[in-house]
This record gives C-alpha cells, structure tokens and sequence, in this order.
C-alpha cells in the first residue's frame, strides 16, 4: 500500500503503518548521526534546534554545496543505521515518530511509538531529488556531515521496514 505522510507524524499516523508499506514524505525531517545523536540527547529539550515531537530523523551525512543564498543538497544517501541503537530508546523517548536509514535497527524499541523506514544505500542522488530546500544547518562545529540539517522533502520515496506493530522486513 501507498501512503502519503506529512511531518510531524502523529501516532495515528505511524499505527496505520504495515512493514512493507511504501511512503511518500513530506514536510520537515533532520539528519543525525552519531554525533548529533549525543549532542541531541545532552541539550536540554528547550534548546533543542528542532521540534521532536512528530519529527523524523534521517540518518545521513549529506554532500552538501554552498550558494550564494544558503547551501544546496547534491547527494543524501543513508547512513547505516545499527551503529545509532544504543541511543535509540532515548531519541524515541522524546517523541520522534519515524526514524530513516539503512539497514535496520532493535524493532523491539520502536513498538507503538514509532517506525523505521528504509532509504536504498547508493541512492544518495535520488534522494537529493526529493530535498526541496535546506531549512537551516545547526552544529556545524560538529563537521558537515555530523551537523544537524533541517530539510524540507517532498514526496520522499521510503519503505516502512519496521512498524509499531512489531513487523519487520528484516527478520
């Protein structure tokens, strides 16, 4: 089944979600990776750069060119996801509805509060496709790729690959 989600994602929205559903996202999503992940759960939550209730994080470590008026996505493929489980529990504590990547992640951790989608390794160009714009970069003491991006995609093309439900594509 074919669905189209807009972020924040409510919990209605991530318990309609099958394993094996295909999403069409739109709307707002960060990237995070390892560093950022520490650096999100040490900030007291009033201070953090974006809304985590709803939102959703796409483990990636963009290419990324400069503009005259901001910067510009070239290349946003996944980055394996297994390596961010151990802060796992803690991001979704905070009410982050959906988590983007590669490879999967602990399935038991995200039952009835959040999904896993999944983004092809390799396909960091189509990916790009579907980034409208760069909303505003945060942490980027953090380097380029560990910096937190605020990004606006349309139609973002993923897989639900772990649901709320305990399903999942990788077993």
């Amino acid at each position: 089944m074919a669905v189209r989600l807009k972020t924040p994602l409510s919990e209605e929205d991530v318990l309609k979600l099958r394993a094996g559903d295909t999403v069409y996202l739109s709307g707002e999503i960060v990237t995070a990776r390892d560093s950022a992940h520490r650096r999100i759960l040490s900030s007291p939550r009033k201070e953090l750069p974006f809304k985590p209730e709803g939102a959703v994080i796409y483990h990636c470590g963009p290419v990324v060119r400069k503009t005259g008026v901001g910067y510009e996505i070239v290349s946003a493929g996944p980055t394996t996801s297994s390596r961010m489980n151990r802060y796992l529990k803690e991001i979704l504590a905070l009410s982050i509805r959906g988590i983007i990547g590669k490879g999967g992640m602990n399935p038991r951790l995200f039952r009835a509060r959040a999904v896993y989608f999944a983004f092809t390794g390799g396909a960091g160009s189509l990916a790009a496709k579907s980034i409208k714009r760069v909303k505003a970069v945060h942490w980027l003491d953090l380097g380029i790729p560990e910096a937190l991006w605020v990004l606006e995609v349309r139609n973002f093309p993923l897989i639900v690959a772990i649901d709320a439900h305990g399903g999942s594509l990788y077993r």
